[in-house]
């Protein structure tokens, strides 16, 4: 989209210069609002056209039952799918008796613009009725990041050529009806009306509905209440049934005399609390919205996001693309965490209803790095998530056979909802993802407390788990059998390499802090005995190498099995799994996603410099990337081995992946953890920072490696850092360290050690970028924008 001629490149802002029907569902996505509480996608005001309504809840879902056409031990029984909850942000118009409705009369303009720093998106329109009379409409919406359960609309109509009757009918509606997005009829009807009315009410300008899903018994709630401006002939009444209430507001207008509403909506939800006790909720949380007034919600918006642009703002210089792009991704994020408030981080953010709402694995090991150095209270919150679906983790461990817990592939509220075995059932890594987030979210914040609680408790079921899913050969040699790592084109494999790296980092983990807190250790029964079993497997485990290659498997055999025809597969049948069955991918070469190279970046110490660069050339030429988690991983290897060309390319496809609707999906949601991988791949692939583990339970230093691609001149980041704010500022040859904020920190240059202090910035020299040969991709695989022959990227990424 960012190339559609519909919408300009701009460093702090996302612009939308005319309405193009064939985009409207992907720039409801784009320019969605939310604060990790709630979301709204980017719906014009009056309602429609539209592409998806949306309005969502972290955390408010319905179940369904799981298709099986064989039932099978430990399968789970129950999907859940986040639900279109009440829909606030709907204000119909009516000019002279007719609709306001952008498909008939004339559309004369039409602009949005979405602004990172103030967070506050705003519409200006043009538009003809079919009667002829023409209206200038004005619209500013925000979702609150300081009043977490409030949203707010200024809506403003002004008739521009001669007096106009109009009606603004401003709503709160349940039970939209939505385009069908799923062929399974348990899905559609579970979706299409989930609420069950139990209260409406409308008075003055007041508004309320309360509803409660069927089958997960969440009651929702949501009020609204307005402030009218308009001349003396304004009017207004207030109605309500079940799923509709609606304040009915009347004028004649005139030039130059505008009606203006200000709309001020509230939402809340439980699964235990009483339906007096949630209206109560909304109706006080929208009082103190209307008390504090739209201006004060704008410059409360506006300090929030003053105060995280300085610690994560990341400047591009060089590519005008990616500095926006970058920007528009590190906003999506926060939107995606910032008050989710013991609430899980889905896929999609609270964008869309893509994955069915659901979080993965990839919000541990792509968001939360992204947040741990910008916004690290939001990761706190996504890790006590997990802690309080430890329960659910345990049981689903007893279920399998299996010591510590479990936790699932795919879920809402904790509970595994994946009818695809392979993944649902083995893919432990996910285990390890959560422990490596523990161990990263402590190191980089020093949050003692979190980890003696919460954080222990997470390092030690997860060990569990793994010294319970092992096994020691007649070798003594450590083995993980049976599991499914992050390529999802490789299942059920013996020694996954990421799967065993993360999970040795996990077991010492849990060791040393269990160390360090002997008294809670004791409490969840970890004794010396237990320690030393993590470490000796941790010791042992297997780490499968190709002795005659000299690389790494991804698993154990990996590398004699068959290699994927990729000459003779069709651009047309990607991605593969649509086109060919999963029997034929499980037994060939073929790589999803970056696995074995995923390995690399999370764990660097495990790998020495010549193998990661052999490793990644081999598997750079058995990845297809049909996966949105891929580019960025490939990215910051790609840099890491001096391919800055490729890795360049690769930033282009993880920061364009929504704003150029790469993957054709960007209707149902955005991908925030690609959107992070922008950040991932400017900070840690061109600025080459990594967090290497360090000795006795200690953090461990930062590390950086800047180097920069032929068309960047200059990209400097923000990262906090144990209650430091640290600047990092690439050039072309030297790189300028400065501490902001804080006490005297030591980081590493290039292997160097490096003192920063309040004394003032430290420049350091480049090393010269080691040359190797550029390593291929598979056969039409080629990341855009990379072309043989091609000396630069600079312009060329569509």
């Amino acid at each position: 989209m960012i190339t559609h001629p519909s919408f300009t490149v701009e460093p702090w802002c996302l612009r939308e210069t005319e309405l193009s029907l064939d985009l409207l569902a992907q720039s409801e996505s784009v320019f969605a609002l939310s604060n990790g509480h709630m979301g709204w996608r980017g719906n014009l005001d009056e309602g429609e056209p539209h592409g998806l309504p949306g309005a969502y809840l972290n955390g408010v879902y319905e179940r369904h039952p799981l298709p099986y056409a064989e039932a099978g031990y430990g399968y789970p029984e129950s999907g859940q799918t986040m639900i279109n909850v009440t829909d606030g942000k709907i204000i119909r118009l009516l000019v002279d008796d007719h609709p306001c409705d952008l498909r008939y009369g004339r559309l004369v303009s039409h602009e949005r613009v979405l602004d990172f720093r103030s967070g506050v998106l705003s519409r200006e329109a043009q538009w003809t009725s079919p009667g002829g009379r023409t209206v200038r409409i004005s619209s500013r919406r925000l979702v609150s990041f300081t009043q977490r359960a409030v949203a707010a609309i200024v809506y403003e109509v002004e008739p521009t050529d001669g007096a106009a009757s109009v009606a603004v009918q401003s709503e709160l509606v349940a039970n939209e009806q939505l385009p069908r997005f799923s062929d399974d009829p348990r899905v559609a009807a579970a979706t299409e009306s989930p609420l069950v009315a139990e209260e409406y009410f409308a008075q003055e300008t007041r508004l309320r509905l309360v509803h409660r899903t069927t089958h997960s018994a969440l009651r929702v709630a949501a009020a609204a209440d307005h402030l009218v401006e308009g001349p003396e002939s304004t009017r207004w009444t207030a109605q309500s049934e079940p799923d509709v209430s609606r304040l009915t507001v009347t004028a004649d207008l005139v030039p130059g005399r505008p009606l203006r509403l200000v709309k001020f909506v509230a939402y809340g939800w439980s699964g235990e609390r009483s339906l007096p006790a949630v209206h109560d909720q909304v109706d006080a949380a929208v009082a103190a919205a209307v008390s504090t007034g739209w201006d004060g919600l704008v410059a409360e918006q506006r300090a929030y996001l003053d105060r995280f642009w300085a610690g994560a703002d990341v400047e591009v210089e060089g590519d005008a693309e990616i500095q926006q792009a970058v920007r528009f991704a590190l906003f999506h994020v926060l939107q995606a965490a910032a008050r989710g408030e013991n609430r899980a981080i889905p896929a999609k953010g609270l964008t869309g209803t893509g994955y069915d709402g659901h979080s993965f694995w990839d919000t541990e090991s792509y968001v939360l790095p992204v947040l741990t150095f910008t916004a690290p209270e939001a990761v706190s919150s996504a890790l006590r998530w997990r802690h309080r679906t430890l329960p659910a983790a345990l049981e689903r461990a007893r279920q399998l056979g299996l010591a510590g817990a479990t936790f699932p592939w795919r879920t809402i509220d904790g509970a595994e909802c994946s009818a695809y075995w392979p993944a649902g059932t083995a893919a432990f890594h996910v285990n390890a993802d959560i422990a490596m987030a523990v161990v990263r979210y402590v190191a980089v914040t020093g949050d003692e407390d979190f980890e003696r609680a919460e954080g222990l408790d997470l390092l030690v079921h997860t060990a569990r788990l793994w010294h319970s899913l092992g096994h020691h050969d007649a070798e003594g040699v450590f083995h993980l059998d049976g599991v499914t790592g992050p390529d999802e084109y490789s299942a059920f494999a013996r020694d996954n390499l990421y799967t065993n790296l993360m999970a040795r980092r996990n077991l010492i983990d849990a060791a040393e802090a269990a160390v360090r807190h002997p008294d809670r250790a004791a409490e969840l029964g970890v004794d010396e005995e237990e320690s030393a079993m993590w470490r000796d497997a941790a010791a042992r485990m297997a780490v499968p190498y190709n002795e005659s290659l000299g690389v790494h498997e991804q698993s154990a055999g990996f590398t004699t099995l068959q290699r994927w025809n990729f000459e003779a597969t069709p651009p047309d049948t990607y991605p593969l799994l649509l086109h060919y069955p999963y029997f034929d991918l499980y037994r060939k070469q073929v790589v999803k996603q970056a696995d074995l190279v995923l390995a690399m970046m999370e764990c660097p110490d495990a790998f020495t410099d010549e193998e990661k660069a052999r490793d990644f050339a081999y598997y750079e030429a058995l990845t297809v990337r049909d996966s949105s988690l891929s580019a960025s991983c490939q990215a910051v290897l790609a840099a890491e081995t001096g391919h800055l060309r490729l890795a360049y390319a690769y930033l282009g496809e993880a920061a364009l992946m929504d704003l150029d609707d790469l993957e054709h999906n960007t209707r149902d949601g955005l991908h925030i953890a690609s959107l992070a991988g922008t950040w991932i791949t400017l900070v840690g692939g061109f600025g080459g920072m990594r967090r290497y583990a360090g000795e006795d339970g200690k953090p461990g230093r930062l590390a950086f490696a800047p180097r920069l691609p032929e068309a960047l001149s200059r990209v400097a980041f923000t990262v906090l850092v144990r209650g430091r704010r640290l600047k990092v500022d690439i050039g072309r040859s030297h790189t300028r360290y400065r501490l902001v904020e804080g006490e005297p920190l030591v980081v590493l240059h290039h292997g160097e050690p490096v003192t920063l202090s309040a004394d003032g910035p430290v420049d350091c020299r480049m090393p010269p970028v080691p040359a190797r040969p550029e390593p291929q991709q598979p056969a039409g695989r080629r990341p855009m924008g990379l072309s043989a022959g091609e000396e630069s990227l600079a312009g060329t990424l569509e």
